[in-house]
């Protein structure tokens, strides 16, 4: 065998190990994306915008994470996966995580993303409920399940005795059809849907000035909602992959909040169960329970906290009586978090965020 074609033999065998190596590499690095699972609350809808704008964008995968996003549902309570290992995180409100502490789940909140609560007490202008204290004998509609006592907090504090405290369905027939004076919703959900029904008297949409609302962050009952949870033993021994799990997040919400039409885009692709019209209304909304966040994305406001186990203790029957130490949430991995986008040069606080203007449709198409 000639040196000319030993040499050709020899190249082409370093060319095939050069591309095997590159071969191996790609499948390594699939390999080494840590998965995770993500329990929500409920369906994909615009409340989750970020998560699923951080799968899309290949935020996680940055991170070096392979997220999976598990729907919610009625009888799936997402505390309760992460307590039993079937999820890394979960999103809960933090009155219903502290009551699964309270049964022995050991979990801990690392990321408090939503500042504000989103609920809302809806009723119809006419009724000249303009405060808790026109609560005074009427009926009034609530969820149950863990969603009430932020209304029931207002109404101890206002001193009044309402008619009736009736169980609602998730939607708003009961109050489009007048059998409750005032209706529990979210700003970024049953709120809408009432402005996507056709008022018979004038044949067009229901408008905000056909309608009074209380939000509970103004009567100063409102408690803590959408926090990221994980569990006591997990914090403790995964912090590189909560502060990767949350500086993807937070960057997924940060995307959201400047390009909000595409987040629409990215809920739309995975569920879309709710419409165009009304799944923007509901990033607009969300973006406004997160932002401005003055400590940073996901950072825990000491105030809110100590408001929201004030109103915990005194209203849920579970928590009662219940010292609630502060070791049930910590900051340290979402201050890193916030503390990294920073230096990449990201808006982390929201200061300058202002809602835009949505146009609903009939049905919230």
């Amino acid at each position: 065998m000639n040196k000319g074609l030993i040499k050709l033999l020899a190249l082409l065998a370093a060319l095939a190990m050069v591309a095997a190596a590159c071969g191996g590499d790609d499948d390594a690095g699939s390999g080494e994306l840590t998965p995770i699972n993500l329990q929500l609350q409920w369906f994909a809808q615009a409340q989750f915008a970020g998560y699923y704008a951080a799968v899309a964008e290949g935020f996680y995968e940055d991170e070096g994470l392979d997220v999976t996003i598990l729907e919610g549902a009625v009888d799936i309570v997402p505390q309760q996966v992460v307590a039993s290992g079937a999820a890394e995180f979960g999103l809960a409100w933090v009155p219903k995580a502290l009551v699964s502490n309270t049964e022995g789940a050991g979990l801990v909140n690392v990321g408090q993303v939503f500042q504000r609560s989103g609920t809302l007490m809806v009723s119809w202008a006419d009724s000249g409920i303009t405060s808790p204290a026109d609560w005074e004998g009427k009926i009034i509609g609530n969820w149950g399940f863990g969603n009430e006592f932020e209304l029931t907090a207002a109404i101890e504090q206002a001193g009044v005795e309402v008619e009736e405290l009736v169980a609602q369905n998730f939607d708003m027939e009961a109050l489009l059809n007048r059998e409750i004076d005032a209706a529990e919703a979210m700003i970024y959900n049953e709120y809408a849907q009432v402005l996507e029904a056709i008022n018979p008297d004038t044949g067009e949409l229901y408008q905000p000035s056909d309608l009074n609302v209380i939000d509970f962050n103004d009567v100063g009952t409102a408690m803590l909602q959408d926090a990221v949870w994980v569990t006591e033993e997990y914090a403790d021994n995964n912090g590189d992959t909560i502060e990767a799990f949350l500086r993807a997040s937070f960057r997924g919400w940060i995307f959201c909040r400047d390009n909000a039409d595409a987040c629409v885009q990215h809920v739309l692709a995975v569920g879309p169960t709710l419409g165009l019209s009304h799944q923007t209304w509901q990033m607009n909304e969300i973006n406004a329970l997160i932002w401005p966040s003055a400590g940073g994305i996901g950072v825990m406001d000491q105030g809110l906290w100590d408001q929201t186990v004030g109103v915990a203790t005194t209203q849920v029957p579970e928590l009662q009586g219940v010292d609630i130490p502060d070791s049930s949430f910590r900051t340290d991995f979402a201050e890193a978090a916030v503390a990294a986008l920073n230096e990449d040069g990201l808006d982390t606080t929201g200061s300058s965020f202002a809602k835009i203007s949505v146009t609903l449709t009939e049905g919230g198409e």
